[in-house]
């Protein structure tokens, strides 16, 4: 577990190894999430690179008449 310190700016430095692991870049956007007693930082993605994630999925449920 790595420990940050918070600046006088309130800016923390995430460290190298979580940075690395997801592949986070120079100006890269976070949404910054309050859960119960602690932040979290979701890295954001584009929209395009998500594409092809569900790859598999079954398409044929049963839908509502209005979205056939």
């Amino acid at each position: 577990m790595a420990v940050v310190t918070i600046s006088p700016k309130y800016q923390v430095v995430i460290p190298q190894q979580i940075r690395e692991s997801l592949g986070l870049e120079p100006g890269q956007k976070v949404q910054a999430i309050q859960y119960e007693d602690r932040i979290e930082f979701i890295p954001l993605r584009p929209a395009r690179s998500m594409r092809g994630f569900v790859r598999g999925i079954d398409t044929r449920v049963p839908r509502d008449r209005d979205r056939a």
